[in-house]
């Protein structure tokens, strides 16, 4: 199975990982901030940063990676589950992070329930780190 790797065009993507983030299961969550408009402000900052996998001419995987010139973040790493455990993940985690590299990133963080087993697996067979503070959120809505 050939999958390709590319950025997010909002008009040609953007209904189908929408789809797709509904149904990627425990972990990822559709907000206020993926609406077209919000992802349009997304892809104003960093859009080589918001990458699809696309097989077989349909959007099969998602990552959002951002970078404020500091630290970078991961959001919406999401797979179909016909494609799971066939790498996919993988490409798109890898490619993400070759990006956040180049652009100086030296430290990224992502959020994972601590509930979401197979997610805090698959983040640390990656060598992710799980830390032991506890983030803060605010909404500023």
């Amino acid at each position: 199975m050939a999958v390709c790797i590319r950025e997010f065009r909002i008009a040609k993507d953007h209904a189908s990982a929408i789809r797709l983030w509904e149904t990627a299961g425990n972990g990822v969550h559709v907000g206020p901030s993926d609406t077209a408009a919000e992802i349009e402000k997304k892809l104003q900052r960093d859009p080589d940063l918001f990458l699809v996998a696309e097989a077989e001419g349909r959007l099969v995987g998602t990552v959002i990676g951002g970078f404020d010139g500091r630290r970078g973040f991961i959001y919406h790493l999401a797979v179909l589950p016909e494609y799971r455990q066939r790498g996919v993940g993988g490409q798109l985690m890898d490619e993400v992070e070759t990006r956040l590299r180049a652009k100086g990133c030296i430290r990224c963080y992502l959020l994972v329930m601590t509930d979401n087993r197979d997610a805090l697996n698959y983040y640390e067979k990656r060598g992710w780190q799980l830390m032991n503070d506890l983030p803060l959120a605010k909404d500023l809505l």
